[in-house]
């Protein structure tokens, strides 16, 4: 009777070692549940140039803090929007109000909303609403992905 006890203990720790052995060798084969831990299921992602703008009348339309999906801006702090404006060809990617995510993109990283349009002249191009005190950037090989 102990050898078939013996025998089941040593089978399963056989199992165990074969397991941690199988993901040691392999490490990009994690089991489901760590892939429950990143909830964020990504859709599209685009390499774009990033460029700033502020919520001024010589930067935008002649309504400068409503966005063209008539989001209203806060004049003092809009960045707290955490607004995009996409040019018009990856608008036919992105619809307003998608939540998107940058990478790449230096303080900018993290999650943003499309809420704007840019002027018909640019490609490939994202602008970030920031704030009336903060200074103009702009960056390449930033990527923009769909949540």
């Amino acid at each position: 009777m102990k050898n078939k006890q013996h025998l089941g203990i040593g089978l399963a720790i056989c199992i165990v070692i074969s397991m941690v052995g199988y993901f040691v060798m392999f490490p990009g084969r994690e089991p489901k549940t760590l892939v429950n831990k990143y909830p964020l299921e990504i859709k599209s992602i685009n390499l774009v140039s990033l460029t700033t703008y502020k919520s001024v009348s010589n930067e935008t339309d002649s309504e400068p803090l409503i966005t063209a999906s008539g989001l209203k801006l806060d004049s003092l702090n809009p960045i707290k929007h955490r607004v995009i404006a996409v040019s018009r060809d990856l608008k036919e990617l992105f619809s307003f109000g998608d939540k998107v995510k940058l990478t790449n993109a230096g303080k900018f990283n993290g999650i943003w909303f499309i809420h704007d349009l840019m002027n018909k002249k640019w490609k490939n191009k994202i602008d970030i609403l920031i704030n009336p005190s903060d200074p103009q950037v702009s960056l390449e090989g930033v990527v923009i992905s769909k949540i």
